[in-house]
């Protein structure tokens, strides 16, 4: 019995040499390929379903901003979406490769070892089990190599991403400097300058705050609706409806590619300024029709308060008293060879300029380089001394302003001087009117020839002399009913900055031109169409950065093991 138990023994012995000069080192390298291979073969799997799944709700979801977000759009994918991705591929793959090594060995244990076979084939499970963990090595490296591709293709996405934000931004600040480009709020109780008006998405009318090259995307921002919306008034931002960021009303179209121009018309009480400025918009849009241009009313209330208005006017009647409440601007749109305007022509009851406080309140002062004093003659004490009785009773036939224009510039002055700029303008425009009633009395005589002087001549040195001194450039007109339209529209649009050449009829009275007085802007806005993948889809730039990633995880980071392979086999070669 002992002789049995030695030859067992010695064919064990036999067996168990065996297996390890000829199975083992087969077996190891064996489980080791298998082991990478399926730990690589599972990232892989991972990476293809989660980089090319369409739907929001795929294995690494991405999160649709909120509705009150102040920009409900998605940010830009390598800032936040890719590192999700990152740590989804790691989690599903990682833990997996962990519990199925655990499970092999479990189960090549309990194959294997179990007795009396085991004592036979334990070289073989210690050789699968070596293979298994020494997969552990190659498969770290792999991750590695995984790691830094992902970290290289983000690095040199987010530098290109970056380049193109500053470049973009930097051409938009320069493109508005150059066109001295000015956004403000139309609005009374509002008024305020702006930075950036919030445009709304045309499918879902979310706001957007800051449609800007900036971390949300740098040539479109992906709206929570999927819809891309441009960032830059040169890429068509402008196509897109604004709104005022501070009270939410709307603003002009075009509003950022053409420069706002407020033009106040300062006055006293009936001095006459309301029926200067539709006056002075009839020779406006006659003097940009003859220019070749065009100048159409924003909105259609203005549209029809101005036709109502020259219809009264030429009927030989009055227009009503403007209303004590602050003025909306009448917004009109200008598009001339020589430029573009948006001008918000303010028309407040006179009212308002007769106490301090009152003028505070009108801040579309602050904004303008220009505006338009109004002077009515029969306000000021000298004049009135001067009339005969019978001057008198012609005078009394139009309403006049008990408001002395002095007065009225003193309390403007005094406001305009808390601005930045002390109250300097570019531009102001002095225009006398009711100049029709005025050359038929003895002192208007030669109010036409010499405006500046006659209002010296009249008491009004020393308030001629203080706009001048507060203004680049100063000019005179005396204007009436009868006045004509060039000159009218000559100093209208040196005041907006925007200068008219040669007499013209108006454009409604000019055949063939399509000319209405709807709402509408000199260039026909065509609204942006808001392309997109449905809501429940990611976002196209998503889809392309993973695809990027993707390709980069197939080819680089195989090629890298490949040459590190190759490396390590010639150094230990």
């Amino acid at each position: 019995m002992p002789v049995v138990y030695a030859l067992l023994f010695f064919l064990w012995v036999g067996l168990v040499w065996v297996e390890f000069v000829f199975v083992v080192p087969f077996a190891v390298p064996v489980a080791l390929i298998v082991a990478t291979g399926a730990g690589i073969g599972r990232f892989f799997v991972v990476a293809w379903r989660t980089l090319t799944a369409a739907g929001l709700d795929g294995p690494s979801s991405v999160p649709r901003p909120a509705v009150d977000a102040p920009d409900p759009a998605y940010p830009q994918y390598l800032l936040d979406q890719v590192w999700r991705d990152a740590r989804t591929l790691t989690l599903r793959t990682i833990p997996w490769c962990l519990a199925e090594a655990r499970r092999t060995v479990t189960t090549l244990t309990a194959r294997l070892l179990r007795l009396p076979q085991g004592l036979a084939l334990f070289p073989i499970w210690l050789a699968l089990c070596a293979g298994i963990l020494l997969a552990a090595l190659p498969l770290t490296v792999a991750a590695l190599a995984f790691a830094v591709v992902t970290v290289a293709v983000a690095g040199a996405g987010l530098v290109a991403w970056s380049v193109c934000v500053l470049m973009l931004g930097t051409v938009e600040r320069l493109w508005t400097a150059y066109r001295r480009i000015l956004l403000a709020c139309p609005h009374p109780g509002c008024y305020e300058r702006l930075a950036l008006p919030a445009y709304a998405c045309p499918n879902c009318d979310a706001r957007h705050l800051r449609l800007v090259p900036n971390r949300l995307g740098a040539f479109r921002h992906v709206c929570r609706c999927g819809a891309r919306l441009p960032t830059t008034i040169l890429l068509g931002r402008f196509r897109l409806s604004a709104y005022c960021p501070h009270c939410g009303r709307p603003l002009p179209a075009r509003i950022g590619r053409a420069r706002v121009e407020p033009l106040p018309f300062v006055g006293g009480p009936a001095a006459g300024k309301t029926t200067l400025m539709f006056l002075a918009v009839r020779a406006l849009r006659t003097g940009a029709a003859a220019s070749g241009g065009r100048a159409e009313f924003v909105e259609a209330r203005d549209a029809r308060a101005y036709a109502d208005a020259l219809a009264e006017l030429d009927a030989g009647g009055r227009l009503a008293k403007t209303g004590p409440e602050l003025p909306a601007a009448t917004m009109l749109d200008v598009t001339l060879p020589a430029g573009h305007r948006i001008l918000y022509l303010f028309d407040p009851a006179g009212e308002l300029h007769t106490g301090a406080t009152r003028v505070e309140r009108l801040r579309y002062l602050d904004h303008g380089e220009a505006l338009l004093f109004v002077i009515d003659p029969f306000a000021l004490p000298e004049l009135r001394h001067a009339l005969s009785r019978e001057e008198r009773l012609l005078v009394e036939e139009t309403a006049t302003s008990e408001e002395d224009p002095a007065d009225t510039l003193q309390r403007l002055l005094a406001d305009l001087r808390s601005r930045d700029d002390q109250g300097r303008h570019r531009r102001i425009a002095v225009v006398v009117t009711k100049a029709d009633v005025l050359r038929r009395t003895s002192v208007g005589r030669g109010v036409d020839e010499d405006v500046r002087g006659w209002l010296e001549g009249v008491g009004l040195g020393n308030t001629i002399r203080t706009l001048e001194r507060t203004a680049g450039h100063v000019r005179y007109l005396a204007s009436g009913l009868d006045t004509p339209s060039a000159a009218l529209a000559g100093l209208f649009g040196w005041v907006a900055g925007l200068p008219l050449d040669g007499p013209g009829r108006d454009p409604a009275e000019s055949p063939g031109r399509e000319t209405d007085d709807r709402a509408g802007t000199t260039e026909r806005r065509v609204p942006w169409r808001a392309a997109g993948r449905p809501e429940r889809l990611v976002p196209l730039g998503y889809r392309l950065g993973r695809g990027v990633l993707l390709t980069a995880l197939t080819v680089l980071a195989p090629t890298a093991l490949l040459l590190l392979g190759l490396t390590g086999y010639a150094r230990f070669r």
